[in-house]
């Protein structure tokens, strides 16, 4: 497992898998360890995948200044392993919460990064924020038939705040189906491995106020040469594909694609559909 010491440092592991042109993949959660993203859907067949613990998470050390979870921070952890890689300008997959790091280091270091892939991503960062009717729009699509008129009536408790008092965890598994395209035995197994993915102390800081300036990341993504395409879901609320369409529009080579019949984790709904998607774009742009 190859480390590397970042600014403050704190050493970051990361994890290469596959073969070809390399691919950074910055995972969400937010603040979840790289693993759930597995081999996203064979893109290992065509691209070296380095996939970064970010610091708390994973193999990566927990910094002495935890207040670094915040992501604002972690841009100079991406920068520090673009420069450990040797890369002159790298190609970016960012999943989730992840894009919103994704998004800050692009505006930070336009010139770094070549192609971007926005994997349904939220936007905090350039303040587009996912709202609760964009979640129940998605999220009612499915209604009519078991598991989804059940996931649907617990998320819409979640949502309301409504949840019985200790239950939490449990409502959010009863909507768990409503984040996936599918939901067999593979798909259950991976929802139930992120309880411990997860370091939620980063998490809980990772968008803490002071964490974005939508104003100045807005004006530095206009200065990213490289394209973008962000890639929706047909069946995700987080976000639905207008508001993706809305992201890629602040690129000025920005584009967007809706991956049909899947949510939250594309990469687990149809994997050929999503790696060869994403190979096109990475070999011959949107």
């Amino acid at each position: 497992m190859p480390t590397f010491t970042t600014y403050d440092g704190t050493e970051l592991a990361y994890h290469l898998r596959g073969e070809g042109e390399p691919l950074v993949c910055l995972p969400g959660g937010a603040m979840r360890a790289s693993e759930y993203l597995g081999d996203l859907g064979g893109l290992t067949a065509s691209r070296r995948l380095v996939l970064l613990d970010l610091r708390g998470t994973g193999d990566s050390a927990i910094p002495e200044d935890e207040s670094t979870y915040r992501v604002d921070h972690q841009v100079a952890d991406v920068e520090a392993l673009r420069e450990h890689l040797g890369l002159e300008r790298m190609d970016l997959l960012a999943h989730s919460a992840g894009g919103n790091l994704a998004q800050l280091y692009a505006a930070a270091h336009p010139r770094r990064v070549g192609r971007v892939v926005l994997v349904t991503p939220t936007a905090w960062a350039v303040d587009l924020p996912v709202t609760t009717e964009h979640r129940l729009e998605a999220a009612r699509l499915r209604a009519g038939s078991e598991p989804y008129d059940t996931a649907i009536a617990a998320y819409e408790r979640i949502l309301a705040g409504d949840g019985p008092g200790g239950r939490g965890e449990e409502e959010w598994d009863l909507a768990a189906p409503l984040f996936h395209g599918r939901w067999d035995e593979e798909v259950q197994a991976h929802w139930a491995a992120g309880e411990h993915q997860q370091n939620g102390k980063a998490a809980e800081a990772f968008a803490g106020p002071g964490a974005f300036d939508p104003p100045a990341t807005r004006a530095g993504l206009r200065r990213v040469e490289g394209e973008v395409l962000v890639l929706a879901a047909e069946l995700d609320g987080n976000p639905r594909p207008a508001l993706a369409a809305e992201l890629a529009a602040l690129f000025p080579r920005g584009a967007v694609d809706v991956q049909p019949r899947a949510c939250h984790f594309p990469w687990l709904d149809d994997p050929e559909w999503f790696a060869a998607r994403v190979e096109r774009f990475l070999s011959s742009g949107a």
